[in-house]
């Protein structure tokens, strides 16, 4: 079986991001997953290399990584919704995702969730897989 998880991140806020691609990789490498990372330049960017390279064999399952924090207008709203919907709809599809989006009302907020994103969004990338795995194995 394929072991591959790919790790797309939006590097927006690079620090956050940095972080949180850490803690994923040690999470999947801590359950026997190799990993990949693709850098994008923010979270509305994920869906996309997500769509795009589920399509192809390559990877048993994707960690979405990334920071939206609240600003000054609506922008915020529309990337939160949107890329939540995008990865909900490739979720549907039967694609094994990790959301590890933040969506944060400050910086600090990002800072304290980072570490505990990373991780938990590649927990549940591992558990789809675990679970589609069973699934089609029926």
């Amino acid at each position: 079986m394929n072991n591959t998880v790919l790790i797309v991140t939006g590097t927006f806020y690079k620090d956050i991001a940095k972080n949180m691609v850490f803690k994923a990789i040690e999470t999947l490498a801590d359950n026997d997953f190799n990993h990949e990372c693709i850098n994008v330049p923010g979270a509305f960017e994920v869906p996309a290399v997500i769509s795009s390279l589920s399509k192809e064999d390559k990877y048993i399952g994707f960690v979405a990584l990334g920071c939206v924090i609240r600003g000054e207008t609506s922008h915020y709203d529309y990337i939160c919704s949107e890329t939540a919907r995008a990865l909900m709809d490739l979720s549907l599809q039967g694609v094994a995702i990790g959301y590890g989006i933040l969506t944060c009302e400050n910086k600090k907020q990002a800072e304290k969730r980072q570490f505990d994103k990373g991780e938990s969004a590649a927990i549940a990338c591992v558990k789809m897989i675990q679970v589609i795995h069973e699934a089609s194995n029926k």
